[in-house]
């Protein structure tokens, strides 16, 4: 009963942002339903060693380009002590990873500008601090000026966020600024996927 309370509040709450998102990214489905957006509780616990059946928390998943995932994102997830904001795309599968380092090899000056720009860096810290390759990708040169970025297994812009910015009024509003600067990012990556 409190699961589905906390649950229908959480998918009105994504509502509201995925209209507000929509007039920052038009990347996002006019037809996307929060209610799908919303993650389910059950936890995959196959492969892990924790066999917790449910989550502690919600997670917002809000897919660019069609209503699936497989592309840039946003994701919400909220849990107290533990919010974030976050977007780009977690650890893409073979195929989106070499089509992404290939528009890095290409256009590297226009993901630097993004990911460089001050806004950016204090929201989101050094971008090319995430989990890296220990060895230079087979298909590029270690001298290659774009290295650090093609070594990169994930391209995510995350903030984390105060248990008490998701209560406040206006905090779609705040979530949807923070998104506004995840959108550029997004953008380079669908645009290495078209």
């Amino acid at each position: 009963m409190r699961y589905e309370i906390a649950r229908d509040n959480v998918i009105e709450f994504a509502a509201e942002l995925i209209k507000v998102l929509r007039n920052i990214d038009p990347a996002i489905d006019n037809d996307l339903d929060a209610k799908k957006c919303v993650m389910r509780i059950y936890r995959d616990i196959r492969f892990s060693k924790d066999k917790t059946p449910y989550k502690n928390y919600f997670g917002v998943s809000i897919p660019t380009n069609g209503t699936k995932a497989g592309r840039a994102e946003y994701f919400l997830h909220i849990s107290a002590g533990n919010c974030f904001i976050a977007g780009g795309y977690w650890m893409p599968p073979t195929d989106h990873l070499k089509a992404i380092r290939q528009e890095i090899d290409y256009n590297g000056s226009t993901l630097k500008k993004i990911i460089d720009d001050t806004a950016f860096i204090e929201l989101f810290g050094d971008f090319k601090k995430q989990e890296q390759l220990k060895s230079v990708p087979r298909e590029y040169s270690a001298e290659n000026e774009n290295i650090g970025l093609l070594r990169l297994k994930s391209f995510v812009a995350f903030h984390q966020l105060k248990d008490e910015e998701l209560s406040e009024r206006d905090s779609v509003t705040t979530i949807a600024a923070i998104c506004s600067k995840i959108c550029p990012l997004n953008v380079f990556i669908n645009n290495a996927l078209a």
